[in-house]
C-alpha cells in the first residue's frame, strides 16, 4: 500500500472515529484498515491514535499529521484536476488569519461569501492580535495591517487605515476641541495599550514629529473598550480608523486633530506561494482583495 493510500485511510479513521466505520466508508476490511494504520505509525515512529474498546482519538502527533494529510491529499487532487483541465474549481482546506476585530468586522463577511461560492473549499479562520508565522503555524493566508518587511511573502495591498483621535460630541462640547497635540495636556485620554507600550501619542505635521502625553485615568487593552469608553464621554481615545468607523458614521464619535495624523497604514493580504499559489489560495486571496477593496471604510 503506497503512502497516499495510507494517508487516505488514516484521514478516514480520524474523521469516522473508528476503524470499522472507516472500513465501511472505504470498502475495505477492518483488518486491512488496522494494518494500514499500524504500518503508518511504525514508519513514522509515533502513535497517531489512542484506541479504546469504544472510541478512537487522535494523539497530539495524530492531530498534526491529520492536518498535513488533508493538505497533501488536497494538493494531489488539485494537481490531478489541473492535468485534467478541471483546475477552475478550488477545493480542499485553506486557512486564513487576521487581527481579531478586523477579522470579525471585515474578513468574516468575505469568508461567508467564499464558502457560498466554493462549496468544495474548507475554510479555517484564526483571528488573533499577534503576528502568525504562516509556515510554522500551518496557515496559508494572512491579513496584516502594517508596512511589511522583506519577508519573502507575496503581498496584495487592499486598503489603508488611519490612526485617529476621537471623542464623543458631548465630551468635546463640555471640554473643548483640541486644535493641536499640545492641547491634549488639558484633556482626559483613554489609551489603548498592549504590553509595555508607552502612553505617549505621536503626531506628524510638515515632516516634524510631535509627542503628547494626555492625562489618563482609564487604560484599556482592547480597542472595543476604548471606543465604548469614548462614546460614554470619558475622554479622547486613539485607535485605528476601522475600529471606530461604525460609531463615527452614527455620530457617536467625532475625529479631531486630523491635520496631525501619521501616514496611513496599509492593509495587505499575504501568502507564501507566489505565482505558484494553489487554486484554493488564489481563490481566497482574490475574494479577500475584492471584498476589502470595495469597503469604503478601508480607504
Amino acid at each position: 500500500m503506497d503512502r497516499l493510500d495510507s494517508m487516505r485511510i488514516f484521514v478516514a479513521v480520524a474523521e469516522a472515529g473508528g476503524f470499522a466505520p472507516a472500513a465501511r466508508r472505504l470498502a475495505l476490511s477492518p483488518p486491512a484498515v488496522t494494518r494500514a494504520i499500524a504500518a503508518v505509525e511504525e514508519r513514522i515512529g509515533a502513535r497517531l491514535l489512542h484506541r479504546t474498546t469504544r472510541v478512537v482519538r487522535l494523539t497530539e502527533a495524530g492531530t498534526r499529521f491529520l492536518e498535513d494529510c488533508r493538505r497533501i491529499l488536497a494538493e494531489v487532487e488539485e494537481a490531478e484536476a489541473a492535468a485534467a483541465g478541471l483546475h477552475a474549481e478550488p477545493r480542499g482546506p485553506v486557512a486564513v488569519t487576521a487581527p481579531v476585530l478586523f477579522g470579525r468586522l471585515h474578513v468574516a463577511p468575505v469568508l461567508f461569501r467564499v464558502a457560498g461560492r466554493y462549496p468544495r473549499l474548507v475554510v479555517r479562520s484564526f483571528f488573533i492580535d499577534r503576528i502568525v508565522h504562516l509556515a510554522e503555524e500551518g496557515y496559508d493566508v494572512a491579513v496584516r495591517i502594517a508596512e511589511l518587511p522583506d519577508s519573502g511573502l507575496s503581498a496584495v495591498r487592499v486598503g489603508t487605515v488611519r490612526r485617529i483621535v476621537c471623542a464623543s460630541p458631548a465630551y468635546l462640547a463640555a471640554h473643548g476641541t483640541p486644535r493641536s497635540p499640545a492641547d491634549l495636556a488639558e484633556h482626559e485620554a483613554i489609551p489603548f495599550i498592549r504590553g509595555p507600550s508607552t502612553r505617549d501619542w505621536m503626531f506628524h505635521q510638515g515632516g516634524r514629529t510631535e509627542t503628547a502625553e494626555p492625562r489618563t485615568r482609564l487604560i484599556v487593552n482592547h480597542a472595543d473598550v476604548a471606543v465604548a469608553a469614548a462614546v460614554a464621554g470619558h475622554g479622547l481615545t486613539r485607535v485605528l480608523s476601522y475600529q471606530a468607523a461604525a460609531e463615527i458614521r452614527a455620530g457617536l464619535l467625532q475625529v479631531v486633530l486630523q491635520d496631525y495624523e501619521p501616514p496611513p497604514i496599509p492593509i495587505q493580504v499575504v501568502h507564501q506561494e507566489g505565482r505558484r499559489a494553489s487554486a484554493r489560495v488564489r481563490a481566497l486571496v482574490d475574494m479577500l482583495a475584492e471584498g476589502l477593496r470595495a469597503d469604503p471604510t478601508l480607504r
